[in-house]
């Protein structure tokens, strides 16, 4: 690669599912072979429930504790030694409408193959498979990978 072309950019979505965890692996190995960039992506929401008087919002969910958790399951992969050049994303939103913003200008997006979504979710379409068809970019997506128990 010449020194005048940017450094190939790596977006990865994080969610804490064993395959998102494979997915974030998969994203470090391939940037280190392409001297590229990771850009490991949470999107997060505040949790509701449906019940019998309509939506209910869970007041005690912040963004503090979508930090935290973030910062567990980077922790899960990498223990206290981040990888080189990481950059980490946090992000309020739908994961699916998260990832496609940020596959803009990516050279590849990596998504596990299944997520932590619920039933909604599922009957919407998941996530990888919304990216798959409205990336801007390359989607790669990731099993579980069976080798590692987290």
């Amino acid at each position: 690669m010449a020194p005048s072309e940017p450094n190939p950019r790596v977006v990865v979505g994080v969610d804490g599912s064993p395959s998102s965890y494979a997915a974030l692996r998969w994203a470090v190995r391939y940037a280190r072979l392409v001297h590229g960039g990771v850009e490991a992506v949470h999107a997060w929401s505040t949790p509701a429930e449906l019940d019998w008087s309509g939506l209910v919002i869970d007041p005690d969910f912040d963004v503090d504790q979508a930090r935290e958790r973030f910062a567990e399951e980077l922790g899960a992969v990498f223990g206290d030694e981040r990888p080189k050049g990481l950059r980490e994303q946090l992000v309020e939103g739908d994961p699916s409408e998260v990832l496609i913003g940020f596959s803009k200008g990516a050279d590849v997006l990596v998504v596990g193959s299944r997520g932590r979504g619920g039933f909604a979710r599922a009957m919407l379409g998941s996530v990888s498979r919304r990216c798959a068809q409205h990336a801007a970019c390359p989607v790669v997506v990731v099993r579980e990978d069976r080798d590692h128990a987290h």
